[in-house]
């Protein structure tokens, strides 16, 4: 199927089971231990081994000698390997550095030897026994040092990533009002429950991985790279990830390791990365300089806006998409982002939770209440004004030859490009209503409560709606069951349930009478669990192999598909009504089908928004911030769950404020690695740290998405969050951090004055 054109009245729309806050169906599989991760397949091959991974003590440099005679001779030892032994390996196609290290190491902890043992003790203590003797060359692990080293990160694939609408320089010096500010984000860790962990299991020239992995696919597609193999040969099976956030993306040292060692034992291995491991040998969010210019008018025109970023990563790396959202959030004739990207030998930076828009909303929209404050402004009403339904900043409007074109003239917007759908002003009039954002004091540090200082602050949120194409396989059998496969996984994310949501309202059943399976290659391909996509891509695809099902099943059942009606278990038509069961009676009927996305959804920047607002405490003499309110308002489209979904947005909202107050990777600048790489130096929040969290969806479909009219969520919750605690505690202290997170001895020097 391909979905080229806005969707129409639909078997969805009647929303007898979809947009219902259903349980999840693997609930109480997860809350009795009966669903499998990806370590616990204890019995799905007899034998297995256990393999501890020895990790890279340099983060630069070479290895002179690896000795792993004492480890072999280990009580229980089975195999040790190593890049020696290891065989030639592929690079795979989405990671930075290379996996296995020797005798280069590229990041510190890189995986450099695999001992697989007996049982997990003797494995553990037999790596403890490899001597390795290291040459350590000197290393990039500091950000702002490396600044004027960076460079424009599209020039690795030939192309640039800086735009230029109008001329910002010219109407920037202009602006009768100005802000120049300069905001800091530090590398964060995605602290999933779930370490990455692999069961591997070789028949033959076959392989077989049981792996906590957000993408099957992809996963596929890199094992069967690495170890020069045919896609076809290699099966991964994923069904249930405990947290990812961005993490299980890529293939790591866990499935590598897991995979060499089933290799050399001979017999299934299984391998799980430890908590130091899981910080320093997977992926971060690496750190950020963001440099924010803006220029208005005294009424409040945003007449020029800049925003410029810094990061690091390995060498041919990625740099975070920290102005990406400024290219459409606000209006503004005149307009510049640029990103620079520094190399650095810290592990690797890549995804993480809404990447670009978390870090880069951190900044902007602080300068954003910094400039509502120089125009005299609410922050709340300032947005507004400064709202559009143009794209205000595309890379294709505009272009070194000519920086004016696509700008808009005079009086007018540019009618280039426009939003399939964007509910921001009503998200923060919402926000402002039902948040009681009238009783704010605009003057920082007025209102008290003992030695509490109250605040309240808010911000905007933006984040992309990605299509990509998404396949299923729907089997209806004898006794009724509608059977949906697709390699779709579930990351906590309530994947099951809406799949089997929308397979019960496509075919007329209960959810009952509903079978999903998901995470293994050997179903159909579908957009994997990533950047928000995953809802409405994976319950298309499934919504497109329905409609095949549908056909298959009026064509046995002697109806036109295009007037048949499916409720309750009957196909209706023309006052003729049969049992769905029916149709199967002389055995299963199955179908498959994809959807793909083009045409309309290409026309129109797909995007959803949001607006957060919280109110915070903070102890006038301490400085220590306590969250006493929060509530987001999205507007992301239809809700296919709203359980479900506030679920995801609450989650996102609580990580937003680990981002504001706690979370920071203190790296190591002598040698490169993270000092707080597990779960007690790395603070996230808990439940002590959150109050209540309320969640407002504005529930209208987008016709131009997809046949769902839905849009991602997961991802919108955690934008604008931090920077709303940040702009809460100014209103409360008048004190203005920049950097985050915003700890209480950045606060400490401007309260006393307060105080």
């Amino acid at each position: 199927m391909k979905f080229e054109t806005a969707a129409t009245v639909n078997p969805i729309d009647r929303m007898k089971v979809i947009g219902w806050p259903t349980e999840r169906i693997d609930g109480p599989f997860k809350a009795t231990g009966r669903a499998s991760y990806a370590y616990e397949w204890h019995d799905v091959v007899p034998n297995q081994a256990y393999g501890y991974i020895v990790a890279s003590a340099i983060a630069k440099g070479r290895i002179n000698r690896l000795d792993v005679s004492r480890a072999k001779q280990a009580p229980g030892v089975i195999a040790v390997v190593t890049a020696e032994n290891a065989g030639k390996l592929g690079k795979a196609q989405r990671n930075t550095a290379t996996v296995l290290g020797g005798p280069e190491i590229e990041h510190y902890h890189q995986l450099i030897a695999v001992v697989v043992a007996e049982t997990f003790e003797q494995a553990r203590a037999a790596a403890g026994l490899v001597e390795v003797d290291y040459t350590r060359e000197p290393g990039r692990f500091d950000l702002k040092a490396e600044c004027d080293s960076a460079t424009d990160p599209g020039k690795i694939t030939g192309g640039k990533s800086d735009t230029t609408v109008g001329d910002f320089d010219r109407a920037y010096a202009a602006a009768p009002v100005t802000l120049d500010a300069t905001y800091t984000t530090p590398d964060q860790s995605h602290m999933m429950m779930e370490p990455p962990s692999t069961i591997a299991a070789w028949d033959g020239g076959s392989l077989t991985v049981w792996t906590s992995h957000q993408m099957v696919d992809w996963a596929r597609s890199d094992l069967a790279t690495t170890f020069g193999m045919q896609k076809e040969k290699v099966r991964v099976v994923s069904p249930y990830v405990g947290g990812g956030f961005g993490a299980k993306l890529f293939l790591r040292a866990d499935a590598v390791a897991a995979v060499l060692g089933a290799r050399a034992a001979g017999r299934p291995v299984k391998v799980a990365l430890p908590r130091p491991l899981s910080v320093n040998n997977t992926v971060h969010r690496p750190a950020t300089i963001q440099r924010i210019r803006i220029g208005a008018e005294p009424g409040g025109k945003i007449t020029a806006i800049a925003h410029e970023s810094w990061s690091g990563d390995l060498p041919d790396g990625k740099a975070d998409g920290a102005v990406h959202q400024t290219r459409l959030l606000y209006a503004g004739a005149n307009r510049m982002t640029a990103t620079r990207l520094a190399t650095l030998n810290l592990p690797e930076g890549n995804a993480m939770r809404a990447p670009g828009e978390a870090t880069g909303l951190m900044a902007l929209e602080i300068a954003i209440d910094e400039m509502a404050e120089k125009l005299g402004l609410d922050p709340v009403e300032f947005r507004i004004l400064n709202d559009t339904q143009i794209v205000p900043d595309s890379p294709s409007e505009a272009s070194d030859d000519d920086p004016q074109a696509g700008a808009p003239t005079e009086g007018h917007e540019s009618p280039e490009r426009r939003f399939s759908q964007r509910h921001l002003v009503e998200c923060l009039r919402l926000g402002a209503e039902k948040f009681g954002w009238n009783r704010r004091n605009p003057r920082p540090g007025q209102s008290r409560e003992g030695d509490w200082l109250i605040g309240l602050g808010m911000a905007a949120a933006i984040r992309g709606n990605h299509m990509t194409k998404s396949a299923a396989r729907v089997r209806l059998d004898r006794r009724g069951i509608v059977t949906v496969e697709t390699d779709m996984t579930d990351i906590g994310t309530g994947s099951y349930t809406i799949i089997a949501q929308t397979a019960a309202e496509m075919m007329g059943v209960l959810l009952d009478k509903v079978v999903v399976r998901l995470g293994d290659s050997a179903f159909p391909v579908s957009a994997g669990s990533g950047g928000q996509w995953g809802a409405n891509c994976s319950t298309s695809g499934v919504y497109a192999a329905c409609v095949k099902l549908r056909e298959a099943v009026a064509q046995k059942l002697g109806f036109n598909a295009l007037d048949a009606v499916f409720e309750d278990g009957h196909v209706r038509s023309g006052g003729r009504s049969l049992p769905l069961v029916q149709a199967a009676g002389d055995g299963e009927i199955v179908a498959e089908d994809m959807v793909e996305f083009g045409g309309i959804t290409e026309q129109y920047e797909q995007a959803t928004f949001g607006a957060q607002f919280v109110e915070v405490a903070v102890d006038a003499y301490t400085g220590e911030t306590r969250i006493r309110r929060m509530l987001s308002v999205c507007d992301c489209g239809r809700i296919l769950n709203p359980t479900a979904a506030r679920s995801q947005v609450i989650g996102g909202m609580t990580m937003g404020v680990g981002a504001a107050l706690t979370e920071e990777l203190a790296v190591d600048k002598r040698f490169g690695f993270f000092v707080n790489h597990d779960l007690a130096g790395y603070e996230v929040p808990v439940h002590a740290d959150i109050p209540h969290q309320e969640v407002i969806f504005l529930g209208d479909g987008d016709p131009m998405s997809s046949p769902m009219k839905s849009k991602g969520v997961a991802e919108l919750g955690i934008c604008g969050v931090a920077a709303a605690v940040a702009n809460a505690i100014y209103n409360a202290t008048g004190v203005r951090v920049r950097d985050y997170p915003l700890t209480l001895d950045k606060l400490l020097p401007g309260l006393p004055a307060i105080s």
